[in-house]
Order: structure tokens, then C-alpha cells, then sequence
């Protein structure tokens, strides 16, 4: 190899390498995909035909929830967060309740 050929290689590896570093810069992480915040089910705070699944006997899945703050129909909130929320039938609940 020429002196010429070993310039344009050593370039185009530095910036391929580059170009990886750029990429995983760009995505935060090694897997190249943001993360999705924690979230956990919380019962009691859905509006009717709200809810994100399984509100109980009689329901099939998300938006079947028949009342407001159905204590059996569950919504998908930020870990941590359940419990405090409140709704004029009590607070959020990490299971389900009655009401």
C-alpha cells in the first residue's frame, strides 16, 4: 500500500468510527431505543369508557369501563403516582376496589 491508500483508510475508519459515536450519542444508550417510563395499573381513577384494559366482569378491554372511577377498571400512570391521585370516589388504588 501507498502512503496515499493508508491517509484514505485511516480516514475512513475514523469516520466510520465517529459515525458510530454520533449515533449512539443520539439514542442515549447502547440499545439504540429511548426507554419508556415505569408505569403500573391503577384502579378507581378512570373516566367511563377511559379505562386502558380490564374492567372486570362483563367488560372486555380497554374503553368498556361503564362508570366513571370504576373501581374494578384500571388506567396506566406513571410508577409511584397511583395513590396520590385524587378522584371525588377516593383515591387511586393499586388493586382493585369496590365502588
Amino acid at each position: 500500500m501507498t502512503r496515499t491508500h493508508l491517509s484514505v483508510a485511516g480516514a475512513t475508519a475514523l469516520a466510520l468510527v465517529a459515525g458510530a459515536g454520533l449515533a449512539h450519542a443520539q439514542t442515549g444508550h447502547a440499545g439504540g431505543q429511548a426507554t419508556a417510563p415505569a408505569m403500573e395499573k391503577c384502579y378507581g381513577v378512570a373516566l367511563a369508557g377511559k379505562n386502558d384494559c380490564a374492567a372486570g366482569p362483563g367488560t372486555t378491554c380497554a374503553g368498556t369501563s361503564a362508570r366513571d372511577y370504576q373501581g374494578n377498571a384500571w388506567k396506566l400512570v406513571p410508577a409511584g403516582t397511583c395513590t396520590a391521585i385524587r378522584t371525588p370516589a377516593g383515591n387511586g388504588s393499586l388493586t382493585p376496589v369496590s365502588r
